[in-house]
């Protein structure tokens, strides 16, 4: 049996490495829906999982208090796994765009159910772990990108690709559930605490949430424009567009795994708040190279920028999620708490692409990332809404949770 700190690790990598195995087959997925080239029809179906995430995101906290945390997130991420072949059993873009919506579903769901699951585990350990956590996650969706890039290049078919993995995701998160706390459902009959069935943040958790919203912003941004910055701004060819969205989530990753070192010395606070200098100083890199214009000089500074945005923002999302979990005095509460987080921060998902690309075409990309680098600004000097993140600020528990050994 895992122990729980791998257990929950190793849940964290299998939800990445689904995500990286669609990721990876999206062409074979357009090739057999019919769409081919056709990137905008596509686009119709690529937003239904964010859609669908953010619908029924509200009800995870309801699903984990009734069936418990391990239960919960064993069913969720099998169903998020199950997807991959019903997306791969697809056969027109309404279908494609419906099975989306499905996985998308499971995907919020599961991982609102992962995180709590994370958070438990922290809390028993005593110190920072959610960082290493989403750094699994981002592991886990690089090897399933390389291993579904090898079998594209071999020609494997998506439907024998996506079931297989499928089913070896399923297996993998069955073992590694065996090792996640022990939460018993709580009945309703009992006079404790209940989440309510749908879960809208307020107060301290809508503040956390807006944390985050800044930080995805800046993390789709520059997921989704980078290399077109270098491209269409600088001049640049196509390979050193790739090389910076590969500085920026190369910077992520690393700062994700060394993050919770840095946490346990500083505390969340002061590493959001260093993070965030030095992830603003990679906005204005970005801007400053924007008006310089296409000299070698000026990509190599965009691409340092984007790396430093990556440093900037790796650490806020996974301690948005535990600020809100250890804000929570109960299992029943901390899925509803981060549920309401991951509701508002999600959303910048959805709408960074449009924003950023609509004040491109107004002004300039340029000018996009001006306000990029004010969001990051926001972000940081909102680090104190993020002090109970801090394992020696969390709540008691009012009900022990047990770990096994």
């Amino acid at each position: 049996m895992f122990s729980p700190r791998w257990a929950v690790a190793t849940v964290f990598a299998v939800h990445g490495s689904i995500s990286g195995s669609l990721a990876a087959r999206m062409p074979w997925i357009a090739e057999h829906v019919g769409v081919g080239d056709g990137v905008g029809k596509l686009g119709y179906a690529l937003i239904m999982p964010a859609v669908g995430g953010l619908l029924t995101m509200p009800f995870a906290g309801r699903v984990v208090h009734r069936l418990g945390g391990r239960r919960a997130t064993l069913l969720l991420i099998s169903g998020w796994a199950a997807s991959l072949t019903l997306i791969s059993l697809a056969p027109s873009l309404p279908t494609l765009a419906l099975t989306m919506f499905v996985a998308g579903a499971f995907a919020g769901c599961a991982d609102m159910a992962m995180n709590a699951e994370g958070i438990a585990v922290e809390r028993q350990l005593g110190r920072s772990i959610m960082n290493s956590l989403h750094g699994m996650w981002s592991i886990g969706g690089f090897l399933a990108g390389g291993l579904g890039w090898l079998l594209a290049h071999f020609d494997v078919d998506g439907r024998v690709n996506f079931t297989a993995v499928s089913i070896a995701m399923i297996a993998l998160a069955a073992w590694a559930c065996t090792g996640l706390p022990k939460h018993v459902p709580e009945p309703e009959s009992e006079g404790g605490e209940k989440p309510p069935r749908f879960a809208l943040p307020r107060g301290p958790i809508l503040i956390i949430g807006l944390v985050g919203f800044a930080a995805i912003f800046a993390e789709a941004a520059s997921a989704d424009w980078s290399a077109i910055y270098l491209v269409s701004q600088l001049g640049a060819g196509q390979a050193t567009g790739a090389i910076a969205y590969a500085a920026f989530a190369a910077a992520m990753t690393i700062g994700r795994l060394t993050g919770d070192a840095v946490v346990r010395r500083w505390g969340p606070v002061s590493t959001v708040r260093v993070a965030g200098a030095l992830g603003i100083a990679g906005g204005a890199l970005i801007v400053v190279a924007g008006i310089w214009g296409g000299s070698s000089g000026a990509k190599i500074a965009a691409i340092a920028g984007f790396a430093l945005v990556g440093v900037g923002i790796a650490v806020v999302v996974p301690l948005a999620f535990a600020a809100a979990g250890h804000s929570a005095d109960s299992t029943a509460t901390r899925a509803h708490a981060i549920a309401g987080v991951a509701t508002v921060s999600y959303g910048a998902g959805l709408a960074a692409p449009g924003i950023v690309g609509g004040i491109a075409n107004a002004t300039s990309l340029t000018a996009s990332f001006v306000v990029v680098t004010a969001l990051i600004a926001a972000m940081t000097l909102a680090a104190p809404a993020l002090r109970s993140a801090d394992i020696g600020h969390a709540r008691p528990e009012r009900e022990p949770e047990s770990i096994p050994a």
